[in-house]
């Protein structure tokens, strides 16, 4: 049984684009492993920008003034 957690920052990612990562994910383990959808799990975990850094840095506020300061 597969599972997959995706974690994206919590930035209005809409219930479309959801779907289509859940679809996406599900296909790709079904080609390339062949893995039955029917038992492959998929998670999406929203993460606020505050809880999120990279290289050394948070994140701060929304991408076009991430990291400023």
């Amino acid at each position: 049984m597969p599972y997959i957690n995706i974690k994206v920052t919590d930035e209005q990612v809409t219930m479309k684009q959801k779907q289509q990562l859940i679809e996406g994910t599900t296909q790709l383990l079904v080609d390339i492993l062949n893995k039955d959808p029917q038992t492959t799990h998929v998670v999406i975990e929203e993460i606020a920008l505050g809880n999120w850094g990279h290289n050394g840095k948070q994140y701060l506020g929304t991408k076009t003034n991430r990291n400023e300061k």
